[in-house]
């Protein structure tokens, strides 16, 4: 494989090749540095390159060498969000105000570590994770649209062909919109599934540590590495670490899918709705059983989400509020921070009364169905700087249509997957949403592999020019 190929490969092509000897990490992850330096000066998806990682390849080449290979992470260049501490990069979560959070590793760095991934740097986000944008970083699709936020520079970096996987969070979708909006695919997990110490909080019980990477099966790899119990994430649950990897190329006829027609499919661009039923009936044709229902009050969950996110991130602000410090924030992100003070406790409890009337609705229709298959976002990418979006006859907030379809399953903790289901008219992609009940994540991975293999939306890379 010829070095200017390498980049375009992911993990499941490029860890076997590493295992055999065949292909060097040092060889890739030079490669994957001349890509950067080439391209990210126009896509802006890293914040800073690690210190050390072309010592960290060598170590990795002469492990393997000496047999101590340790999986398919082994040797791999990863980026993780900038609010994931790492003890070799400074995080700063976004921001350019004064911060000073510890030099050392989350616990998800650390577990990527000890899964042998090499990371490669640190990717830019919205500030301290608000926003469905991530300024400076553009979409490698169309360079004057958004990637989405706020893990927008993991997506558009795995895009871009600098990295094959990477780490983001995701309170109401920050996870899933990029991946939706960059052509990739990206997993928000079950609340408590993956530990999530070490991250900088934006709202503790919604916050999600999840995975954004160029295929299905490097999300799988990227998940599994990631499990263990965290003890000090109280969020936390121990349980026992799955094999997501029997889930790749498993039988899915036996799968029931669910439709929620109304909420998910309303308020839709023609081209998102086409690609997604276009998809629907490729799943259908895998031996899936389709049924359609509707959950009642669904449009009440973004006051919802919106109460508790703003609660749980002044509540952290509020040392920084009270010394004046905020006024360094971006604009936009010093409003929200400081609005939720002005939720009362009435207001809370209300919103997570909804949540539970949520949870145990769906817990009730997942007792009957498998998955539940959505568009990730309503729209494809929107230009830089737009605020608001016109949606058919209709024109609503970017934020608001970015995370509209996402935030349900943040509410209820339920995990979500999104993955590439075709382009639009002006080739920008479209993200299929596949949820599931709690701690069932193997369902996504075995139907999302399924989808992908029938319709070969697969480590999709945009084209840059230089």
């Amino acid at each position: 494989m010829s070095d200017n190929l390498l980049w375009s490969q992911p993990i499941e092509t490029l860890a076997p090749k590493i295992q055999k000897g065949i292909l060097s990490p040092v060889q890739l992850i030079d490669c994957l540095l001349d890509r950067i330096e080439k391209y990210d000066g126009l896509i802006k998806s890293f914040v800073t390159i690690g210190p050390d990682i072309r010592k960290q390849a060598i170590d990795a080449e002469k492990q393997i060498k000496e047999g101590r290979y340790k999986g398919p992470l082994h040797g791999v260049p990863i980026a993780v969000k900038d609010n994931y501490l790492t003890s070799d990069m400074q995080t700063k979560a976004g921001t350019s105000s004064e911060v000073n959070f510890p030099s050392e590793d989350s616990f998800c760095v650390a577990k990527l570590r000890e899964a042998g991934a090499i990371i490669i740097g640190k990717t830019n986000m919205k500030e301290f994770a608000w926003g469905g944008d991530t300024p400076p970083t553009r979409n490698p699709w169309n360079t004057d649209c958004v990637p989405g936020g706020s893990s927008g520079g993991s997506g558009a970096a795995i895009a871009a062909g600098f990295v094959s996987a990477a780490l983001g969070s995701d309170t109401g979708g920050s996870i899933r919109m990029p991946a939706g909006l960059c052509g990739t695919v990206g997993l928000k997990p079950t609340y408590g599934l993956i530990g999530r110490s070490g991250i900088v909080p934006h709202s503790w019980s919604l916050d999600h540590a999840g995975p954004l990477a160029a295929t299905v099966a490097d999300t799988v790899f990227v998940t599994e590495a990631l499990q263990g119990y965290d003890e000090n994430d109280p969020g936390n649950v121990n349980i026992k670490p799955q094999n997501f990897s029997e889930a790749l190329g498993a039988d899915v006829k036996n799968l029931k899918i669910g439709i929620c027609r109304n909420h998910f499919f309303e308020g839709l661009e023609t081209d998102v709705e086409k690609n997604v039923e276009a998809a629907i009936d490729d799943i259908s044709k895998l031996g899936c059983e389709i049924v359609e229902f509707e959950v009642p009050n669904l449009e009440f969950g973004l006051g919802a989400i919106f109460a508790i996110e703003l609660a749980s991130s002044s509540a952290w602000h509020d040392p920084r509020i009270k010394k004046g410090l905020t006024s360094g924030y971006q604009k936009d992100v010093q409003t929200l921070v400081e609005i939720g003070q002005f939720i009362t406790a009435i207001d809370y409890l209300k919103a997570e009364q909804f949540r539970r009337v949520l949870i145990t609705e769906f817990t009730k229709i997942f007792n009957d169905i498998n998955i539940i298959i959505s568009p990730t976002l309503p729209l494809t990418a929107w230009r830089i700087g737009e605020h608001m979006v016109q949606i058919g006859e209709s024109r609503e907030s970017a934020l608001a249509a970015s995370w509209r379809l996402t935030y349900p399953w943040n509410l209820t903790g339920f995990p979500a997957l999104s993955i590439p289901c075709g382009y639009d008219k002006k080739g920008l992609p479209v993200g299929l949403q596949l949820a599931a009940a709690p701690f069932k994540e193997a369902d996504l991975f075995r139907l999302a592999f399924a989808y992908e293999e029938k319709a070969g939306w697969k480590a999709l890379r945009a084209t840059l020019k230089s």
